[in-house]
Protein backbone atom coordinates (compact mmCIF):
# COMPACT_ATOMS: atom_id res chain seq x y z
CA UNK A 1 0.00 0.00 0.00
CA UNK A 2 2.73 2.64 0.71
CA UNK A 3 4.47 3.84 -2.12
CA UNK A 4 6.27 6.53 -3.35
CA UNK A 5 4.37 9.78 -3.78
CA UNK A 6 5.42 11.69 -6.74
CA UNK A 7 6.77 15.18 -5.83
CA UNK A 8 4.12 17.77 -7.13
CA UNK A 9 0.78 15.83 -5.60
CA UNK A 10 3.09 15.52 -2.39
CA UNK A 11 3.98 19.03 -2.07
CA UNK A 12 0.70 20.52 -3.39
CA UNK A 13 -1.83 18.21 -0.98
CA UNK A 14 0.96 18.66 1.86
CA UNK A 15 0.84 23.27 0.39
CA UNK A 16 -3.21 22.14 1.14
CA UNK A 17 -2.64 21.70 4.60
CA UNK A 18 -1.59 25.36 5.63
CA UNK A 19 -4.88 26.12 6.22
CA UNK A 20 -5.61 23.41 8.99
CA UNK A 21 -2.25 24.23 10.17
CA UNK A 22 -2.65 27.83 10.35
CA UNK A 23 -6.31 27.70 12.07
CA UNK A 24 -5.17 24.66 14.90
CA UNK A 25 -1.73 27.38 15.50
CA UNK A 26 -4.47 30.31 16.18
CA UNK A 27 -6.49 28.04 18.31
CA UNK A 28 -3.71 26.80 20.17
CA UNK A 29 -1.66 29.97 20.50
CA UNK A 30 -4.00 32.67 21.74
CA UNK A 31 -1.12 35.78 21.01
CA UNK A 32 -1.11 34.43 17.40
CA UNK A 33 -5.09 34.55 17.43
CA UNK A 34 -5.46 37.37 18.55
CA UNK A 35 -2.65 39.29 16.40
CA UNK A 36 -4.54 37.32 12.98
CA UNK A 37 -8.22 38.44 14.17
CA UNK A 38 -6.59 41.76 14.30
CA UNK A 39 -4.60 41.70 11.23
CA UNK A 40 -6.60 39.23 9.19
CA UNK A 41 -10.19 39.56 9.91
CA UNK A 42 -11.85 36.61 11.87
CA UNK A 43 -12.53 34.48 8.45
CA UNK A 44 -8.81 33.54 8.69
CA UNK A 45 -8.50 32.63 12.25
CA UNK A 46 -9.83 28.90 14.38
CA UNK A 47 -12.43 27.83 13.94
CA UNK A 48 -13.52 29.39 10.92
CA UNK A 49 -10.72 28.87 8.70
CA UNK A 50 -10.35 25.04 9.39
CA UNK A 51 -14.17 24.70 8.85
CA UNK A 52 -14.39 26.00 5.70
CA UNK A 53 -11.50 25.09 4.19
CA UNK A 54 -12.03 21.73 5.37
CA UNK A 55 -16.01 22.19 3.62
CA UNK A 56 -14.29 23.19 0.46
CA UNK A 57 -11.93 20.46 0.98
CA UNK A 58 -14.43 17.51 1.13
CA UNK A 59 -16.35 19.10 -2.06
CA UNK A 60 -13.12 19.12 -3.90
CA UNK A 61 -12.17 15.29 -3.11
CA UNK A 62 -15.96 14.61 -3.88
CA UNK A 63 -15.20 16.17 -7.63
CA UNK A 64 -11.26 14.21 -7.18
CA UNK A 65 -13.37 10.78 -6.61
CA UNK A 66 -15.78 11.89 -9.52
CA UNK A 67 -12.69 11.33 -12.05
CA UNK A 68 -12.03 7.86 -10.46
CA UNK A 69 -15.55 6.62 -11.00
CA UNK A 70 -15.09 7.25 -14.55
CA UNK A 71 -12.85 4.69 -14.85
CA UNK A 72 -15.45 2.25 -13.28
CA UNK A 73 -18.49 0.76 -14.71
CA UNK A 74 -22.17 1.50 -13.51
CA UNK A 75 -23.93 4.26 -11.39
CA UNK A 76 -22.31 3.17 -8.01
CA UNK A 77 -18.79 5.01 -8.24
CA UNK A 78 -20.26 7.99 -8.84
CA UNK A 79 -23.18 8.02 -6.50
CA UNK A 80 -20.55 7.16 -3.87
CA UNK A 81 -18.39 10.18 -5.08
CA UNK A 82 -20.76 12.94 -4.38
CA UNK A 83 -20.76 11.97 -0.23
CA UNK A 84 -18.02 13.85 0.66
CA UNK A 85 -19.57 16.99 -0.76
CA UNK A 86 -23.31 16.01 0.71
CA UNK A 87 -21.53 15.50 4.07
CA UNK A 88 -20.45 18.92 4.29
CA UNK A 89 -23.10 20.14 3.28
CA UNK A 90 -25.78 19.19 5.24
CA UNK A 91 -23.10 18.56 8.14
CA UNK A 92 -20.65 21.07 8.74
CA UNK A 93 -22.72 23.87 10.39
CA UNK A 94 -24.07 24.77 13.82
CA UNK A 95 -21.26 25.44 16.20
CA UNK A 96 -17.64 25.05 16.00
CA UNK A 97 -17.21 21.75 18.10
CA UNK A 98 -20.37 19.75 16.10
CA UNK A 99 -18.65 20.87 13.04
CA UNK A 100 -15.35 19.95 13.42
CA UNK A 101 -16.40 16.39 14.93
CA UNK A 102 -18.29 16.11 11.48
CA UNK A 103 -15.54 16.92 9.61
CA UNK A 104 -13.43 14.85 11.25
CA UNK A 105 -16.19 11.78 10.29
CA UNK A 106 -16.54 13.28 6.55
CA UNK A 107 -12.37 13.31 5.92
CA UNK A 108 -12.45 9.11 8.18
CA UNK A 109 -15.58 8.45 5.52
CA UNK A 110 -13.50 9.67 2.54
CA UNK A 111 -10.56 7.97 3.16
CA UNK A 112 -12.42 4.94 3.19
CA UNK A 113 -13.86 6.01 -0.37
CA UNK A 114 -10.36 6.33 -1.35
CA UNK A 115 -9.44 3.07 -0.54
CA UNK A 116 -12.85 1.58 -1.99
CA UNK A 117 -11.33 3.47 -5.31
CA UNK A 118 -7.95 2.45 -5.22
CA UNK A 119 -8.49 -1.28 -4.49
CA UNK A 120 -10.56 -1.18 -7.77
CA UNK A 121 -7.69 0.40 -9.23
CA UNK A 122 -9.03 3.66 -10.12
CA UNK A 123 -6.45 5.92 -8.81
CA UNK A 124 -2.79 5.99 -8.93
CA UNK A 125 -0.85 3.22 -7.24
CA UNK A 126 0.68 5.40 -4.45
CA UNK A 127 -2.86 7.59 -3.68
CA UNK A 128 -3.64 5.63 -0.51
CA UNK A 129 0.03 6.59 0.77
CA UNK A 130 -0.67 10.25 0.04
CA UNK A 131 -4.65 10.35 1.36
CA UNK A 132 -3.31 8.49 4.69
CA UNK A 133 -0.99 11.22 5.42
CA UNK A 134 -3.01 14.20 4.71
CA UNK A 135 -5.93 12.69 6.60
CA UNK A 136 -3.38 11.77 9.50
CA UNK A 137 -2.83 15.78 9.41
CA UNK A 138 -6.46 16.83 9.16
CA UNK A 139 -7.20 15.55 11.73
CA UNK A 140 -4.89 15.91 14.21
CA UNK A 141 -5.72 20.05 13.41
CA UNK A 142 -9.29 19.56 13.84
CA UNK A 143 -9.07 17.36 16.99
CA UNK A 144 -8.49 20.53 19.17
CA UNK A 145 -11.37 22.70 17.91
CA UNK A 146 -13.56 19.16 18.25
CA UNK A 147 -12.66 18.13 21.64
Amino acid sequence: MFTSVPRAPLLLGLAGLLPFLWGAATLLIPALGGWALLALGGRFTAPFVQLSYGAVILSFMSGVLWGFATREEGWSGYALSVIPALWAFFMVGGGPTSAALNLIIGFFGLLLLDLHFWQRGATPRWWMSLRLLLTSVVVVTLLPLAF
